[in-house]
């Protein structure tokens, strides 16, 4: 079965991912696969990942460093997006997915590779999210999706693995199925496929339980300037340190957990387990510091559209036009988003306890005040609500006289 002949493979380390070098050259005929890994933020899991590969048959194994871009580029637009799939989810292995596959292509170009091919089984998100990005950036290369096609079960996976000496990274201890980068971990498998079951503390790795946790609540401050999170408690950050310190803060502290029941691309339903303390942070204090900025239409057209926002990262099409034209919207839209915004956290929760801007707040308190500084016009409001319910009015008029 002759494909292409040089391919790069997105290289997780895991059983699939391992299996697929063998695989691709025993029964597709490829002469050289290419393994890349991409640092995402995991850690220092990558060097052994790098020798896992080359132990596997890979003719070469690459680790490239994305966590700036990933970072800056992608959860960034997601913090000012407040990208929340089905309002819950905040994208967090999504988001990686676009830029592993933009990453695949370059070095598909760099090495005069014909094809590139992942390990995604075909009832996952990621399978979608890697095609269409691939499908949009380089149609001319040969997508390989062995994993897709080869129709073994996990068992028969292992087998065929052990056979060319991949050892498998899931037992019995560990039944797990876990994706780690800077802005989280995602669990899925194992226990964790009945709905019902509670996880137990061993599925966590960066928050803390709540009994765990301080038992002293802690105030953070979070300033933005154009919507994007630059500085905690004054000190000034770049993004990745940024983050690193709001997983630090919202993590020691259990908040961050999610335990939901997800919509697949592909149309089933999958109990995912999520750990995103400094994500959903930013996010929640980012949604604030916009509550006091933006005018109510704004507000709720940008609800609307962050949604669809969310929806299309989700599903792949992060390289589309339309998902182009949202980030123009957006990107208009928090150019005026400038302040800080006061959390607690305590035992799991983050509340906001205060927001301010200098310049751009649209909260003025003499309008607000029901004190003896009110300046607003309460005789005003007579005639603005005869108007604004005259179409009320009038409907009622003329459908009672029928």
């Amino acid at each position: 079965m002759g494909r292409a002949k040089k391919v790069v493979l997105a290289y997780s380390g895991g059983v699939d991912t391992s299996v697929c070098i063998p695989y691709l050259k025993k029964e597709y005929g490829v002469e050289q696969v290419i393994a890349f890994a991409a640092d995402l933020g995991q850690g220092d899991e990558l060097d052994e990942i790098k020798k896992k590969a080359i132990s596997a048959g890979a003719s070469k194994s690459l680790v490239g460093n994305l966590v700036k871009p990933f970072i800056e580029d992608f959860a960034f637009p997601a913090i000012r997006s407040n990208a929340l799939y089905q309002g819950k989810y905040p994208l967090s292995t999504a988001l990686a997915r676009p830029l592993i596959a933009k990453k695949l292509v370059e070095i598909a170009r760099e090495l005069n590779a014909d094809g590139v091919a992942h390990g995604c089984t075909g009832k996952g998100n990621d399978q979608v999210r890697f095609d269409v990005t691939i499908g949009a950036l380089a149609p001319d290369l040969e997508l390989l999706t062995p994993a897709r096609e080869w129709g073994m079960s996990r068992e028969e996976t292992i087998a065929y693995g052990e056979k060319y000496g991949i050892v498998p990274p899931v037992s019995k201890k560990n039944p797990y199925s876990i994706d780690l980068n800077l802005l989280g971990r995602s669990i899925e498998a194992g226990p964790l496929e009945d709905p019902f079951e509670m996880p137990s503390d061993e599925v966590y790795g960066i928050t803390s339980s709540i009994t765990a946790s301080p038992d002293e609540p802690e105030i953070v401050d979070i300033l933005f300037e154009n919507g994007y999170p630059i500085a905690i408690d004054g000190e000034l950050m770049k993004p990745v340190s940024l983050i690193k310190k709001a997983n630090s803060l919202a993590g020691k502290h259990g908040f961050g957990r999610l335990d939901l029941i997800e919509d697949r691309v592909v149309g089933i339903k999958s109990r995912e387990i999520y750990e995103t303390p400094g994500l959903l942070l930013l996010i929640k204090a980012h949604q604030e510091i916009e509550s006091l900025t933006l005018p109510a239409d704004l507000l709720s057209t940008k609800f609307n559209l962050e949604r669809q926002w969310s929806d299309l990262v989700y599903k792949g099409f992060w390289f589309s036009p339309l998902k182009e034209a949202l980030d123009e919207f957006i990107n208009y839209s928090q150019k005026q988003v400038n302040g800080t915004v006061r959390i607690r956290l305590f035992k799991g929760n983050a509340d906001v306890i205060g927001r301010k801007s200098e310049k751009n707040s649209l909260y003025l308190s003499d309008m607000s005040t029901y004190g003896s500084k009110d300046a607003f016009n309460h005789k005003s409001a007579e005639g603005f609500i005869y108007i604004w319910g005259l179409p009320s009015r009038i409907w009622s008029w003329i459908n009672k006289q029928k």
